[in-house]
Parts: C-alpha cells; sequence; structure tokens
C-alpha cells in the first residue's frame, strides 16, 4: 500500500517548473539552452528594496512577526491598494503570505467544501486546477476563444455557473495569454456575478502594473463595490518588483475570511519571512520609477518575439496587453514532422522537439488547458530573445 495519499495523487507537478527544470538539466550537460519558459523577471530586485531588507537584518528584524505579516506591511499594503484601484481595506482585512500561491491556496483550503465548484477561464495558470482539487473542489474550467480575445464572456460565464459553484476565478493580465481585462471588459462579468450571489470572485491582479500601450487593467470591486463582500483582490510583489524569491504575496478580503486564512497560515507556515516582509513596505511605499523601466524593456521586448514569431511558417499569435507572455498557436505544425524526424502530433511534442532539437525552452499549452498552442516568456535579455526567436523560425521552416 502506497504512503501517498489519494488527495495528492489527484493532482500533477507544475508543467512549468517541469519544462524549466528539463531546460537546466540540459544545460548542466553543456548543451546551448535558451530558456523562455519561466515566468520571472530577469531584472535584479531594485536596490532601495535590497538595501530595506540589509537594514532590516542589521535592525535585528529576524523574529517572528504576526502571522498575517506585520502591522507596518499590512498598513503599507493597504495604502497600496487605495492609491493603485481605489480599493478601500483595512489592515485587518489585509493578509501577507508566502507567495501570491499561497493566498490562492489558503483561500481555497479556507473556503471550499467538497463537490464545490469553481470556474476557471481558460487559457489558465498552470496551478489553478490543481489548487482546487487538493482543497476538494472541482475545477469548471471554461475555454475562452481566441476570436474574444481570449475573454471570457458574460454569456460563457453565466452558463457555467450552478448551484454548486463556489468561485469564479479571473486572473489579469493573464498567464498565459497577456490578456487584461479593462473596466469596461468586466462590467458585464459584474452584472452577472450580481445575479448570483452565492458566488465569491477571485482577482488575481499579479500582472496588473506590467501592461503595455497604455491600457488600464481592472479590478472587481473597483468596477462594482457590491462585489466587495465576496471577493478576494490578490496581488504581491515578485513580478512588478522583480521579487520573485523574496516569497511575498497578500490579499485584501472580508475580514471573516481573512481570519480564517490566518487561522489555516497559523497552522501551516506561519508568518512569511521577516526581513522580506521589510523589503516589501519599501516596494510598496517607496520609489516606484522602477516599474516603469521594466514596463518600457517588456514592451520593446514584446514587439520583438511577436514580430518575429508572426513570421514563423505555422505560428500566429495576437499582441499581449500585459505580463511577458506571448501564446503562440502552432495548429498548422500538429499532425507533420520536424526537420530531425521528431512527429508533432501534440503541443507537448512540439515543445519537447524545439528544446532538443534546437535548444529553446518554451511551454506547451496544454498545460494552460489550452491544447493547439504554446507559451514564451520574454522575460529575458533581448539578444537572447533574439537567437530564440530565429531558432524557432528555423525550427518551423523544417517542419513538413
Amino acid at each position: 500500500m502506497s504512503i501517498i495519499s489519494d488527495r495528492l495523487n489527484k493532482i500533477n507537478p507544475s508543467q512549468t517548473i517541469a519544462m524549466a527544470t528539463r531546460a537546466r538539466v540540459l544545460k548542466a550537460e553543456g548543451r546551448d539552452i535558451i530558456s523562455l519558459s519561466v515566468g520571472e523577471p530577469d531584472f535584479p530586485t531594485p536596490l532601495n528594496i535590497a538595501q530595506a531588507a540589509i537594514r532590516a537584518i542589521e535592525e535585528g528584524k529576524t523574529r517572528y512577526t504576526d502571522v498575517a505579516g506585520t502591522p507596518e506591511l499590512r498598513a503599507a499594503v493597504a495604502e497600496r491598494f487605495r492609491l493603485d484601484s481605489g480599493l478601500d481595506y483595512t489592515p485587518e482585512e489585509i493578509i501577507v503570505s508566502t507567495g501570491g500561491k499561497q493566498v490562492i491556496y489558503n483561500a481555497m483550503m479556507a473556503t471550499l467544501n467538497p463537490g464545490d465548484e469553481v470556474i476557471i477561464p481558460a487559457p489558465c495558470w498552470v496551478s489553478y486546477p490543481d489548487i482546487v482539487t487538493l482543497a476538494g473542489g472541482v475545477p469548471v474550467v471554461v475555454p475562452c476563444q481566441r476570436r474574444y480575445g481570449f475573454r471570457l464572456t458574460p454569456e460563457e460565464l453565466e452558463a457555467a455557473i450552478t448551484p454548486r459553484t463556489k468561485w469564479f476565478f479571473l486572473n489579469s493580465p493573464c498567464n498565459p495569454t497577456g490578456v487584461a481585462y479593462s473596466a469596461e471588459h468586466l462590467r458585464p462579468l459584474c452584472d452577472v456575478l450580481l445575479r448570483h450571489p452565492h458566488v465569491w470572485a477571485f482577482a488575481d491582479d499579479i500582472y496588473a502594473k506590467l501592461v503595455y500601450d497604455g491600457f488600464r487593467p481592472a479590478t472587481f470591486v473597483e468596477v462594482e463595490p457590491r462585489l466587495r463582500s465576496r471577493t478576494v483582490t490578490m496581488n504581491g510583489v515578485s513580478k512588478a518588483y522583480a521579487m520573485t524569491g523574496w516569497r511575498i504575496g497578500f490579499s485584501g478580503a472580508p475580514v471573516e475570511l481573512t481570519k480564517a486564512m490566518n487561522k489555516l497560515q497559523g497552522q501551516s507556515t506561519t508568518n512569511p519571512c521577516s526581513i522580506a516582509q521589510a523589503a516589501t513596505v519599501e516596494a510598496l511605499t517607496g520609489p516606484q520609477d522602477s516599474i516603469r523601466t521594466m514596463v518600457e524593456v517588456y514592451q520593446k521586448r514584446r514587439d520583438i518575439v511577436v514580430g518575429m514569431l508572426r513570421e514563423a511558417r505555422g505560428l500566429s499569435c495576437e499582441i499581449p496587453h500585459g505580463a511577458f507572455y506571448v501564446f503562440i498557436c502552432i495548429e498548422e505544425c500538429l499532425g507533420k514532422t520536424s526537420a530531425k524526424g521528431s512527429y508533432l502530433g501534440t503541443d507537448e511534442d512540439f515543445v519537447m522537439a524545439l528544446l532538443e532539437e534546437e535548444g529553446v525552452a518554451t511551454v506547451h499549452g496544454s498545460a494552460f488547458m489550452s491544447p493547439g498552442y504554446i507559451r514564451v516568456s520574454y522575460a529575458t535579455d533581448t539578444e537572447s530573445l533574439r537567437e530564440a526567436c530565429a531558432r524557432i523560425q528555423r525550427f518551423c521552416a523544417g517542419i513538413h
């Protein structure tokens, strides 16, 4: 009899992490590998933030904090929500966790009963369905059509809601598509939610500061304050402040739910790292210039990647509004053979052949519940991006 629980056997390892690990293994073996598989900024953490962490160490801020985060940080999070989106959360409605993923996990574990349904628009981040499953819920994946810009329509949301629906997830800008929702896009979705008072909304806004071409993303409570009593607004510092390794995420939510998440966190990880919390106070309250600098660079990289991959035979893609990914349709390449003889029956076959034959690591669309696509991250240096795109062009040219 296996020691591993049935609950754990129902979920899969993160496929984005798996591709990144495979790329590292090949690189360690001496292969020339360019990884476009990881959702991680290539910029260093801004100096003022790093210096704040050093000061915290020197001042002895190395002990346990409140489980939900230091009062100073929770106040800073509340103020940042107000400044960025006009959201009025009190510090008691804020919890700080070890990354945004823990916020999601805490919320699902604290609220889902067996059989409760969670609506997840696809393409979606790889971890959503597995977190829901691990918490005993049922992920209801709703495919979003490319002709609608991969945005969920109000009709699709309405059709997906049942008496068992507990949550509706929305990630804007979206990983993997880069699609974002403005206030105009969110309004009809909010109207649907108002008609179904048993459904809670989870706004994953982790990429909200990384938007291009003057696009202004919106979030649920900003558009419809009446949803405040059943919405979790989640954000963090990993993407916008290049702080992935610092592991800080946070959310604003009604006090009852925040207390429940705090109770769960108190019996799991307890407080996030005290040093990382001190650095996050500086990130949220200090100069924001570094974000503008990164956004300008990302937009130039996005344009390079979209331009070069649209020239590749058999590939097509939309221009993303935010994040740092391009979601590329490869359907014309499937059912064919690569130049070196690999049969490309699926999108996973495509990414594995691309990695083995050209040394470019990407992630297959099936990992994001959308077969027939691949995701490319442009969070890497421009020279490497150009070379990687040239290799992808060469790979596609050899498909027959």
